[in-house]
Formats: structure tokens, sequence, C-alpha cells
């Protein structure tokens, strides 16, 4: 009764931690009996807690005794089982060194108890009292989709893909990737579909090795200094040059937005290639897939995986931090 009495002195206070690939975004959520009170997010340039952080959360646990810190698992040993039984579990993973929870009594996510012992120890200076899986932020956010026939779910991080095939509630197979893991070994192959989609006329185009050339860049190296072009000649080359450069610095950023999109569908593919030849997956073909979209890829993602997979394609927006949030409330309903 006591406990209840505080709870209508108090707002209820949620904060949110999510780790990019270049930035931690804090959100958070003040709310009392009837509802939101009012958010706030905010972005730093950092992937570790330091002092800004701490200062910030630190505004927010001062209001209220009752404040709650979330977390996104961030370990790149993290899945799904089709599974509750422990024996089954230790087909999937090791057991001893992983953590596991059972969702719905009919399958579980786990992770891995070293990394989340990591991300504990890290954060103890503002305490952490949940850390979420993505398998979780999946579920919730299409759960008016989640009882479709054959469908792959996607959430698409900045440094991860999180991946579930559900069949009519049913979970049938679930992947985590870790894309920065994967770097190295998709380099060769991004090169080779970057050359392809980029064939240039070498009559009528820019040839993007043409202006890397040692022999351009000294070229460029001479017009350092506008006050020496002295003829109109001179003027109109260093216009060109800048012309070139613009040029050359537009076709690298689409070629990196390509390539990061064609790694994911690839990175995609493949774990879908093994749901469907594993032994241990009840392999169903996906008919459709739903994407949780939390950074804004392009279209192409979408072109790939319908293209290549023969699939219809669905993209939601999502804010990661505001939907880990929602757990974390379902959590204390």
């Amino acid at each position: 009764m006591l406990g209840k009495f505080f709870e209508l002195l108090y707002h209820k206070i949620f904060i949110n931690i999510v780790v990019e690939r270049n930035q931690t975004v804090v959100y958070v959520e003040v709310r009392d009996k009837n509802g939101m009170i009012n958010n706030d997010s905010k972005h730093f340039q950092t992937t570790s807690l330091d002092n800004k952080i701490i200062a910030y959360i630190n505004l927010f646990v001062t209001q209220s005794p009752y404040h709650y810190i979330s977390m996104l698992d961030t370990s790149d040993i993290q899945g799904a089982i089709p599974s509750c039984s422990k024996k089954d579990i230790a087909t999937f993973c090791d057991i001893e060194s992983s953590k596991y929870m059972c969702y719905n009594k009919s399958w579980a996510y786990y992770s891995s108890k070293q990394n989340l012992n990591f991300l504990k120890q890290n954060y103890s200076k503002v305490g952490l009292d949940f850390i979420f899986s993505p398998f979780l932020i999946l579920v919730n956010f299409f759960k008016d989709k989640i009882s479709n026939p054959n469908t792959l779910y996607i959430l698409v991080e900045d440094n991860n893909i999180t991946i579930s095939v559900f069949n009519e509630s049913e979970l049938l197979y679930g992947d985590h990737i870790d894309i920065l893991a994967n770097n190295e070994g998709d380099e060769l192959l991004m090169d080779e579909v970057a050359d392809e989609d980029l064939e240039l006329d070498l009559d009528s185009s820019i040839d993007l090795d043409d202006i890397d050339a040692m022999d351009d860049i000294d070229g460029i190296d001479d017009f350092g200094d506008i006050e020496d072009l002295d003829t109109l000649d001179e003027i109109d080359e260093f216009a060109e040059s800048e012309t070139l450069e613009d040029e050359n610095r537009s076709s690298q950023d689409n070629l990196g937005e390509l390539n990061d999109d064609y790694k994911r569908f690839s990175l995609i593919q493949n774990s879908v290639d093994y749901f469907y030849k594993d032994a241990r997956y009840k392999s169903e073909f996906v008919q459709s897939v739903f994407i949780a979209d939390a950074i804004g890829v392009s279209g192409d993602l979408k072109r790939y995986l319908e293209e290549e997979m023969f699939v219809s394609v669905f993209v939601r927006q999502l804010d990661l931090a505001a939907e880990l949030c929602e757990i974390a409330k379902m959590e204390l309903a």
C-alpha cells in the first residue's frame, strides 16, 4: 500500500540506451498513471559511457526513485531458437556460456554471458535494470503481422541485422548478424558487384580509376593557389577539375550506399539459405518479408530481396530507442 502511495507522488522515468556504430542514443520518457508527460532524446558522439552521458542520465535519475535504465543487447553472440526445451537449446548454442530466456513457452532467445556481464560492468556507473534482446524488439514491432504464414522479419541496425522466420506465430528460425565482423570477407564481393553495376563508357563518362591516378592528383595540386591562375583558360581548367572532384565524390558516396545495401542483402540471403539447408530447422519457404528499418536504408535493399528471393517486401521505419522503451514498459506492466 505504501509503495502505491509513493508511486502517486513520483513519476516513472524510462531511460533507454542504444549504441550504434559511431554514436550512442539515449531516449527518455517521463510518465504518470495517465500516460506520457514528456520525452527527450539525445545523441552522443561516442560508443562508450562517458561523463556527458552519465550527466544526462543523472538529470532524470535524480527526479524520481522510480527510474528504469534499459539497454539494447549489443552482443555479437546471440540468436533465437525454435524451442524452450533445455535439451533442444543445447543443440543450437553452448548453454554453459549463454544465458537464454523463453518467450511464451514456445521459443527461446539467448546471448553470451560474457558479453552481458561486460555490458553490466561498463555501465555500472549508471546501473542497468534491463538488457533487452533485439528479437524482442522485432517480435513486438511486428506483433500485428507475426501470425502471417512463412514470413521473414528483419531488424536493420547500423551494426547488426536481426532475422527471424515465423509461420503463424511459431518461430522457425532466428539469426543475429554482426555486419562489421563480416566486412573483410565481403570486400572482394562488393568490389565485383560495384564493377558490374557501375560499368562506365570511356568515351562519354568519367573513369574513377583515371581520376584517382597519381598523374591526375599531381595535376590538381598544381592548382592549389587560385591567385596563380593568370589566364581565363587556366580558370576554366580549375573549375573543370573542381567539377570532376565533386562528381567523383558523389559517385563514391553512391557506391558506398550501394555496397552497404548489397552487403546487407548478401548476409540476409546467406542466412536464409542456411535456414533452408540446416536439418535442425523446420524449413518453410519464405513468402514475404517485413523490414524494421532503424537507420534509413535505401530502396536498393528492398529491390535486391524482391528480385533475388522472389518475395514481397514491406518496410517500416522505427525509432529503436523509443521501441526499446516500449519493451521496458511492458516488462513493468
